[in-house]
């Protein structure tokens, strides 16, 4: 047993050596600045080429203040927020370090400063790595700031350095930024909105931040922010810092803020390529918004400075054109979103999300979710099929030449040979836009009129599950999809036009995906942020099934519902799209080189509801063929300018034809020279129903892809009152007024 002596001097060496090393920690570290802080960075932006896109950051929106031009309002409201013991403390809460120290032990997430001199010593770390080290030196800085600073200067500190959202650091600019005053004529109604995006502007601020996070939608940090703001006024009360009149006059009104507003340089499309940019970093490194939003980084983006003003000026241009706001209230409201994507790549070479924050829009369209795509969707269905096959194939592929009723308003049926009902039990209808009377026509000649009722039927036999997760495999993010019900088919679902354009980018390259990105690289010092790979090619689908799937789409663009595409000049493949009661309209394309998408819409700004665009252009309805074709195809000619046609690869024949039940016996398929191929087709939607069924011709690279099928006008489709309206593309969401249990989608 060692002695009581030998127990005593270890434990005082022990304690001595404690001591000494609090005091080493103490005299070590220094007392933090808010000017030093203040000293925040822009963050570099730069083009494919390297050229400089724009320098954009919080440095300029940053200003200290003392502490008698902030509002009493705002320093109590702080205060009986998150330190009622601000006053009386000594600045450190040891069992707060103590929790965070041992939920950093166990490996969780650390915490944050629990007093408000840790959270100024937090804020003005331009460092924010989460580790034991960095924890322990904020306690010793906390403790000297306790005691070398007045409870004023460390509170004057605290509201100049925190973070507001918006790239507003400090009081003085959150004013400004969100009620255009400064700081010493807040209200206390608005200092108590203030103090509640202290605890995250991403989740508290009412305009709302989906492309952080899709939970942080406006509704709900709205209903967050007016909850906090309505508590942080009451504990203000309850700690008698304002009076009863000044409390029921805080309480009677929400004080919503203004909206967004553009900053220098973020102006047109810059702003659009920042927003999706600065989300990919975020998404792909350790980088928080906070360190991000204080400056200091490179980013070394995909965007092709040329593309962007091709895309830009393709829009502006068919707008100019075609869309008259003055002229037209149906003209009004009229929105486009596009991306341009490389295959086998994935680099986002340009993109457009709208008329740009200096004109009050701060959505980028690009990358938006809620505007149904049509029967752009329905080349996945055929991909599925030729995939999987049916239930009646045992998993075996069947071929574009297989044949389905393309008669309007049929009953589908359920793999057991059920009909599908509706919630009240009558019987599911699907129709068409046209009436025409198909009769059994194969999928190639539905795909290039967009008929809907044969893949409404064909997404039932495969399975929309398989449908999906082709889809899925393609590019397209599980939050996009709609319910698995018939209209699944034909486009209900709501991915962005940047994940369509990189789905149809996996049939341009013969079934190889790779994610979309919009960064290479991200340094800081010039010194590379580890996370930043390219993105890893795989295999979404057999080459032979999107090798199909382009030459079926080829076959849309040179005798289908695309024929205004053939513009381009240039070997090509591309679907197009029309949704509900005409919210919107799409169309999809590509080459080998570039896929593109674009995607139109009519919003109500009040409430982001889509509006029908019935008459808009000063035409009975828009359809994905019409004014997103032209789009597509002023666009793609100038980015393809000079380039090589190298067309695409051979599509050689899938030999199952697997009919839907009923079909008439199949009759020898003639050989169809180019000769017979007519030099026209009509409209998506046509403006009468013909008497009379054209000639059975399709465009074919070979005799095998050609059908006896006629036909003519495009199919779309519309269900019946008591069912569902259908149009190319059924979607529900953003507003969709369809009836019945499934909405529908047109041709």
């Amino acid at each position: 047993m060692p002695s009581w002596k030998l127990v005593s001097g270890l434990c005082l060496f022990l304690f001595g050596s404690l001591v000494a090393a609090v005091g080493v920690g103490y005299a070590m570290v220094g007392i933090p600045s808010e000017n030093t802080a203040a000293k925040s960075q822009n963050n570099v932006y730069y083009w494919s080429n390297g050229d400089q896109m724009v320098a954009t950051g919080t440095g300029a929106n940053r200003q200290n203040i003392t502490i008698d031009q902030i509002p009493k309002a705002m320093q109590w409201s702080v205060i009986s927020a998150e330190n009622k013991s601000f006053y009386s403390d000594s600045g450190v809460d040891p069992m707060g370090i103590a929790r965070a120290l041992a939920n950093m032990a166990r490996g969780g997430e650390t915490q944050g400063g629990s007093t408000i001199t840790q959270q100024f010593v937090k804020n003005t770390y331009l460092s924010q790595e989460q580790t034991v080290t960095r924890k322990f030196k904020e306690m010793f800085i906390s403790i000297k700031v306790g005691t070398s600073l007045s409870k004023e200067q460390v509170l004057q500190g605290y509201l100049n350095t925190s973070y507001y959202g918006r790239g507003a650091y400090g009081i003085q600019a959150a004013a400004q930024t969100y009620y255009g005053v400064d700081a010493v004529k807040l209200t206390p109604s608005q200092c108590a909105f203030l103090a509640a995006l202290l605890k995250g502007p991403t989740y508290y601020d009412p305009i709302g931040a989906t492309n952080i996070d899709p939970a942080a939608t406006s509704a709900a940090n709205r209903k967050r922010s007016e909850a906090r703001w309505a508590w942080i006024l009451e504990q203000m009360h309850d700690d008698k810092r304002i009076t009863d009149a000044e409390y029921q006059t805080a309480v009677k009104k929400y004080p919503m803020p203004q909206g967004l507003k553009a900053t220098k340089g973020m102006t047109g499309q810059i702003s659009y390529l920042v927003d999706t940019a600065k989300k990919y970093v975020l998404n792909h490194s350790n980088i928080s918004q906070t360190e991000f939003d204080q400056g200091g980084y490179q980013i070394y983006t995909t965007f092709q400075k040329d593309k962007v003003n091709a895309l830009s000026a393709a829009v502006k241009k068919i707008q100019k054109e075609r869309i008259d706001p003055k002229k037209r209230n149906l003209d009004k409201y009229v929105q486009f979103g596009a991306a341009s994507v490389v295959p086998k790549d994935g680099a986002i070479v340009a993109l457009y999300g709208g008329d740009g924050y200096e004109n009050g829009h701060f959505t980028n369209n690009a990358d938006t979710s809620g505007v149904p795509v049509g029967s752009t969707w329905k080349p996945f269905v055929l991909a599925a099929a030729m995939e999987y096959g049916t239930y009646k194939t045992d998993g075996v592929g069947i071929s574009p030449l297989s044949k389905y009723n393309g008669d309007d308003h049929l009953k589908v049926r359920n793999q057991d040979g059920t009909y599908v009902l509706n919630k009240d039990n009558s019987i599911f209808y699907q129709n068409n836009e046209s009436k025409y009377p198909w009769g059994y026509i194969s999928l190639r000649k539905a795909m290039e009129q967009s008929i809907n009722t044969p893949f409404v039927q064909l997404g039932m036999d495969v399975g929309n599950s398989k449908v999906r997760d082709v889809a899925k495999a393609s590019g397209i993010l599980d939050d996009s999809f709609a319910t698995l019900n018939p209209s699944f088919a034909i486009g209900t679902s709501t991915p962005s036009a940047i994940r369509m354009a990189d789905a149809y980018a996996t049939f341009a390259a013969s079934g190889k995906q790779a994610d979309p990105y919009s960064v290479t690289a991200v340094k800081e010092g010039g010194q590379p942020v580890a996370g930043f790979t390219k993105p890893t090619v795989k295999v979404a689908m057999p080459e032979n099934v999107a090798n199909n799937v382009t030459n079926t789409l080829e076959n849309v663009i040179q005798n289908g519902t695309a024929e205004n595409a053939k513009a381009l000049g240039r070997d090509a493949a591309g679907k197009t799209g029309t949704t509900d009661s005409n919210k919107s309209a799409w169309f999809v394309g590509y080459t080998q080189q570039l896929s593109t998408s674009i995607a139109m819409f009519r919003e109500n700004p009040k409430d982001a509801q889509l509006l029908s665009m019935n008459g808009t252009a000063g035409v009975a309805s828009i359809h994905g063929g019409d004014i997103p074709t032209a789009v597509w195809t002023e666009y793609m000619e100038a980015a393809l300018k000079g380039k090589s046609d190298p067309g695409f690869p051979d599509a050689t024949k899938i030999d199952k034809v697997s009919n839907e039940d009923g079909a008439p016996t199949p009759t020898p398929t003639p050989v169809i020279t180019p000769s017979e191929t007519p030099s026209e087709t009509p409209s998506e939607t046509p403006s009468q129903t013909p008497s009379s069924t054209p000639s059975a011709t399709e465009s074919c690279q070979f005799s095998w892809q050609c059908s006896d099928d006629g036909g003519t006008d495009g199919g779309s489709s519309s269900t019946p009152t008591d069912t569902a309206t259908a149009t190319e593309s059924s979607g529900t969401s953003r507003g969709s007024d369809n009836g019945g249990i499934f909405g529908g989608s047109t041709g």
